[in-house]
């Protein structure tokens, strides 16, 4: 490469990274995966070594990301929370060790080995032992106060355990503790099955949704979300530590004062046993609840890190990262396919996603045959077209995205994807949502979101009617036998009996599963609606306060927000559904047609478990999930999807995994099936 090469490819290096570290610390919405990043980061880092004359300034290379946002107080961190050098090599892992033993000059030094969780960093701060604030890591130096967010997360004590021993040291006056906010995979599927009910596009991967969600200036919509945190850094600690002096026993501090930490961590000596817990961590890391992309490798001595010390000494604090650390990433699960074609789908608000039909294709142990591909914006950015051949890779190692078009494989006369102007389903011509990226069809009659709305209305996230699946809604609408929700409840078995060959037993069956549905619980009805930024919870938390349609319907945005959970875009999205004329006629022609939802059983409050919370895990003998839900809710109580010392109850069954851990190392209570079903009384 030329010098003139050189310098343009520079240039164009460090205005690509600049653009990513603002989508993926300030806006949460990366366009590439870290490994792509961590690739133009080294490209750069490679070209200014072989050109140093053109490595002028402060490199990318060297820059710590800022996630500061607009809203949130700035805060001054007592000590700079620095950045982790990073390979995906073993070599390069191996000279990070053969330079510490330089440094000290010493074999076999100890290290600690624990997962590198993909989430968001933030350091907590302890004054006498309680919780004074959370913040982000911002640019090293000074972060985003996000104290009220960070106090909705049910597992993390507002104060610090005081030790038994009454000769272990004192809690610290102020110490700050730095850990990682992440979303569980259930959680993330949870909040994407709630998009998905709703047709709003779903959201790429945890790490994404922790970051946004954590930046909410809405405290009660972060709330409504189940944000996790570990807890595993040593910030500024006033007066020096007493009690510690290693990462090892730091983790145990931390953990004695009950505060959430990794759930696998190796104390090893000497690099080879390194490499073999890096081994041990990648064999078992798919088995984890969240999401894991690679090893963070510490000195453990506190004196050696401090010997050994900082990169960047005499720079600002933001420009630091420790010699005695470093992250091994996991390269990504990629698997190489061909794209047969791009389908569109429509959703029940009108949102219009592309889809990639791919060449099956082995991944991460199943076989993928569709991804998505975001949007619009996505497509032309990428260059995707049918017929190349593309890298598909599971994004947060669920959903299947596809990351990479193989330009060099792409076969000749492979024609640009133009995004259509028109609705796939009605032609209606499609309009781009105020302020976002998505294509949506305004067609309040189109077939396809007509057809999602009665089919979220009858599934089992909603009335759950027997019998009335997609494929029979299909046929009731292609009949023409039904177009709007109420028509379901005026249908008779004459109207049935031309349809299928089986006749009068099936269109009796299909009737009575109907009517019985007709006094369903109100909760899946207001589900079942289909009403914006209302899930399943926050249908039930609606039913509990108003207990019919018609006090929600006149419930004012004040009497909205008062609920535990309910942010003001939950409040304002119901207001706003029902003061549409067409939605309140809805409602009304539901209630004509016979819909008499049943509101949650009085007795609740006083149930066995009125005011308690319970978790959920394993398998059990003879109840469902949704089984069990409904009994614990009818006895008054709860469910949460994470154990805390505010957790009543954990309801356990066959391989329930480290919630039932969790429980065993807090003290909470822990039930079989038949101890749960003798509580509540059957």
């Amino acid at each position: 490469m030329t010098h003139a090469e050189a310098q343009i490819r520079i240039a164009a290096l460090r205005t690509e990274l600049a653009r990513h570290d603002e989508r993926y610390y300030r806006q949460a919405q990366p366009e590439i995966t870290d490994f792509e990043y961590d690739a133009l980061k080294r490209e750069l880092a490679g070209l200014e070594v072989q050109f140093p004359e053109l490595a002028i300034g402060e490199s990318p290379t060297q820059r710590v990301g800022d996630d500061r946002s607009e809203g949130f107080v700035r805060v001054k961190h007592r000590q700079a929370m620095t950045t982790l050098d990073n390979t995906y090599d073993e070599e390069e892992l191996r000279e990070f060790d053969a330079r510490l033993v330089k440094a000290l000059g010493t074999t076999e030094l100890a290290y600690t080995v624990e997962p590198k969780i993909d989430g968001v960093a933030v350091s907590l701060t302890y004054e006498k032992g309680k919780l004074t604030r959370a913040v982000t890591r911002g640019d090293g130096e000074e972060g985003d106060d996000v104290t009220a967010n960070v106090c909705t997360i049910r597992g993390l004590p507002h104060v610090l355990m005081p030790a038994d021993d009454l000769l272990a040291p004192p809690l610290p006056g102020l110490i700050e503790i730095r850990g990682e906010v992440f979303l569980r995979d259930e959680e993330f599927r949870r909040i994407n099955q709630v998009q998905e009910e709703l047709g709003e596009a779903l959201y790429a991967n945890p790490r994404n949704l922790a970051a946004g969600t954590l930046k909410q200036l809405d405290s009660k919509l972060v709330a409504t979300r189940r944000l996790e945190i570990v807890l595993y850094g040593l910030g500024a600690c006033e007066p020096a530590p007493t009690g510690f002096d290693s990462q090892s026993s730091f983790q145990a501090q931390v953990r004695a004062w009950g505060l959430p930490v990794v759930e696998k961590f190796w104390s090893v000596r000497g690099i080879d046993a390194v490499w073999a817990a890096i081994g041990a961590l990648d064999a078992m890391r798919r088995g984890f609840a969240y999401a894991t992309d690679g090893a963070v490798v510490k000195l453990d001595a506190f004196t050696q890190q401090g010997v050994v010390g900082y990169r960047g000494a005499g720079q600002a604090a933001r420009k630091l990262s420790p010699r005695w650390a470093c992250a091994y990433k996991f390269a990504p699960d990629r698997a190489e396919t061909r794209i047969r074609a791009i389908t569109l789908q429509v959703g029940r608000t009108g949102a219009v996603t592309p889809v990639a039909e791919l060449e099956p294709v082995l991944l991460a142990g199943t076989t993928v045959k569709r991804a998505t591909l975001h949007n619009a914006d996505e497509i032309a950015r990428k260059d995707v077209r049918v017929g190349d051949a593309v890298l598909v890779e599971k994004a947060g190692e669920i959903i299947p995205a596809v990351v990479q078009v193989l330009l060099e494989k792409r076969p000749p006369h492979c024609e640009a994807y133009v995004f259509p102007s028109e609705c796939p389903v009605c032609a209606t011509k499609l309009v781009r949502e105020e302020g976002g990226v998505k294509w949506m069809c305004p067609n309040p009659v189109c077939p396809e979101k007509v057809r999602r709305k009665i089919g979220h209305f009858a599934s089992k996230a909603g009335l759950d009617i027997d019998g009335l699946g997609e494929e029979v809604v299909d046929l009731l609408l292609t009949q023409h036998l039904i177009k709007t929700l109420p028509d379901l409840f005026r249908l008779k078995v004459a109207d049935l009996l031309p349809l299928k060959k089986s006749g009068e037993v099936w269109a009796t069956n299909l009737i009575n599963g109907i009517a019985a549905r007709r006094t369903a619980d109100l909760w899946r009805v207001i589900h079942g609606l289909g009403i914006p930024q209302v899930g399943a919870a926050s249908a039930k938390d609606l039913a509990r306060r108003f207990r019919s349609l018609d006090a929600l319907a006149e419930a004012s945005l004040n009497d909205l927000v008062q609920i535990e959970g309910f942010g003001e875009k939950t409040a304002e999205a119901v207001r706003a559904w029902f003061n549409d004329e067409a939605n309140r006629a809805l409602v009304a022609d539901l209630q004509a047609a016979g819909l008499t939802p049943t509101p949650p059983a009085e007795g609740a409050a006083g149930g066995a478990l009125a005011g308690k919370t319970v978790v959920l895990t394993g398998t059990l003998p003879t109840l469902s999930r949704e089984q069990a839900t409904e009994k614990i809710e009818a006895a008054g109580g709860k469910v949460s999807g994470s154990v805390s010392r505010k957790t009543h109850y954990v309801l356990a069954g066959e391989e329930a995994g480290s919630k039932l851990e969790k429980a065993k190392s807090l003290g909470v209570p822990v039930l079989d099936e038949a101890g749960f079903l003798e509580l509540i009384g059957g």
